[in-house]
């Protein structure tokens, strides 16, 4: 269970980091060259994708609930800003539906 969660994660932070460096390029005037590491963040996205033991589906129904979750902490740690009650309730609702999702791999 620690696996599939922590590639999860591993995969949240690749979609993540290969978004917001176009962002700080388009928005911050980050270098063009940041595109560089953005394409290959995108990259190890998609091959971590591929790790995950079930079908894309599942895979991608159950990471959206982590993704949403890591978002939140990119959100707190890397933006500064506070998290919410809404932002804590979201988060455990999603993780829920995730764990769930995950659980039903076994059966």
């Amino acid at each position: 269970m620690f696996k599939i969660l922590f590639l999860f994660i591993a995969t949240a932070l690749a979609e993540i980091i290969g978004c917001f460096l176009p962002y700080l390029w388009l928005r911050k005037s980050a270098s063009v060259w940041i595109l560089l590491p953005a394409a290959g963040s995108l990259a190890l996205f998609v091959w971590l994708l591929s790790l995950h033991p079930v079908a894309s589906g599942r895979v991608y129904a159950a990471y959206g609930g982590i993704y949403v979750a890591t978002a939140l902490v990119w959100l707190r740690l890397v933006d500064g800003v506070k998290l919410s009650m809404y932002d804590w309730l979201g988060a455990s609702v999603v993780l829920a539906g995730a764990l769930i999702i995950i659980l039903g791999w076994r059966t």
